[in-house]
């Protein structure tokens, strides 16, 4: 084992998840340093925390950097550096990293993998075909009413998954994967999926491959517009709570859901460490796995952290060393959180960068208000857009509805503007309704 710093820390990722993380981590008393590898404008302006000029892919200068700094605790942000094996290489020389190995984040990396794995351990899922024949996948669509899901197997950045209203869009899907290859490889295979009824639901858990422990639940807009319109994106906003997570629907979730994909890791050889993000459809029948990511979500992450009474380095760091049925962990009950993301001009197909950002210092100096950077950079002594989500306008309150209207008033004319910007107005709006 390496000589480590137990004071310092590596974040690897650069969106508005890791600025929360780096955020968080940096408000450790113990901890000395925060590097962050890209990271953005906003973690460049973090207490304790340093950018790094290393691509998150980059796995080789990433261990070499983390081994050189003497870093005691590496947390993985984003799906690309966990699917090329960033863990096993960290593991493999020695350094401590938060997330799970290449072959446990077959959960994320291949759809179909995750849906045969659940089947196996009776996960409760929709009726799905997974296939990479054309032919296979046509009947699949005709065997669900053509109302249905088409995603690929693969990774694909956001842009793999495609909600059909009837058969001619889920046939054109399926073209475009398999014979046109618009997703490359990630649409090699694909997975037709009964399309769910209901509510969606995000629900975290950090663990060391046997115990762990969930985070409270929190609810996502994904559609660019308001009122669930448009096309997918990566995430419009959050909140939480949410009064869909009851006491009896979140035990559902952890008996049948949560501790048998953990156990069924472990016993298949290839334990999940690190956490395990279910997004999930709260139907009629309960609730049901849409789909698995094996990282924090985002936006999620944003208003959970805030909400954090205990400290989330220690947990961190007891779930990476294997012990964290040891670990305890607070939250604030009292409190609600809420994010508005800011999106680019032509966001998510083809956002348009370079404009100015304004109104960041008037924003940050409202209370309880924090502002998470996404797709930003500093140019020529501005700090710009760079990225297709741009900024998450976060505020917490005594209640939802207090914290949804901060988070509002912070954005617009006196408040965070640039050229283009996109948002939903009505992020918790089911929720106070």
């Amino acid at each position: 084992m390496p000589d480590l710093d137990p004071s310092r820390l590596l974040v690897v990722g650069g969106g508005g998840r890791e600025h929360a993380l780096v955020w968080l981590l940096g408000r450790t008393e113990a901890v000395s340093k925060v590097y962050v590898a890209p990271g953005n404008a906003g973690t460049a302006r973090e207490r304790k925390a340093e950018n790094v000029d290393i691509a998150d892919t980059d796995v080789e200068r990433l261990v070499a950097f983390a081994s050189d700094q003497r870093v005691s605790m590496t947390v993985v942000g984003p799906e690309a550096p966990i699917a090329l094996g960033i863990v096993d290489r960290f593991r493999e020389a020695g350094l401590p990293v938060f997330g799970p190995t290449q072959a446990a984040a077959r959960l994320e990396t291949s759809k179909g993998w995750a849906r045969d794995f659940m089947a196996r351990h009776g996960v409760p899922q929709p009726a799905y075909v997974a296939t990479s024949d054309l032919e296979a996948a046509e009947r699949a669509v005709a065997g669900f009413g053509g109302r249905c899901v088409v995603k690929a197997d693969g990774l694909a950045a956001g842009k793999g998954v495609v909600v059909c209203d009837g058969p001619d869009e889920a046939l054109a899907a399926l073209r475009g994967m398999l014979v046109e290859r618009t997703l490359g490889e990630a649409g090699a295979s694909v997975v037709v999926e009964e399309r769910l009824e209901g509510t969606e639901l995000s629900v975290m858990a950090v663990t060391d491959g046997k115990a762990f422990i969930r985070f409270p639940a929190a609810q996502d807009n994904k559609r660019l517009l308001d009122g669930d319109r448009g096309p997918n994106t990566g995430g419009m906003g959050a909140f939480t709570p949410t009064p869909l997570a009851t006491r009896e629907m979140l035990d559902d979730v952890r008996e049948q859901i949560i501790r048998p994909t953990i156990d069924g890791m472990a016993a298949e050889g290839t334990a999940f460490t690190g956490c395990l993000f279910c997004g999930l459809m709260i139907t009629t029948d309960g609730p049901k796995v849409l789909e698995f990511n094996a990282r924090f979500g985002d936006p999620e992450t944003q208003v959970q952290l805030p909400l954090l009474d205990s400290d989330l380095t220690r947990v961190m760091q007891t779930a990476t060393a294997l012990q964290l049925a040891d670990a305890q962990i607070g939250w604030n009950k009292g409190r609600a959180a809420v994010c508005v993301v800011l999106a680019a001009e032509g966001y998510p197909e083809r956002p348009k960068t370079g404009f100015v950002i304004h109104g960041l210092d008037e924003a940050a100096a409202r209370p309880n208000i924090k502002i998470f950077h996404a797709g930003t950079r500093r140019m020529d002594g501005d700090i710009t857009v760079a990225g297709g989500r741009v900024l998450n306008v976060v505020a917490t309150a005594d209640t939802l509805a207090e914290a949804t209207a901060a988070a509002y008033a912070a954005i617009g004319e006196g408040g965070l503007r640039f050229r283009g910007m996109q948002f939903r107005t009505d992020i918790a709006a089911s929720a106070l309704r």
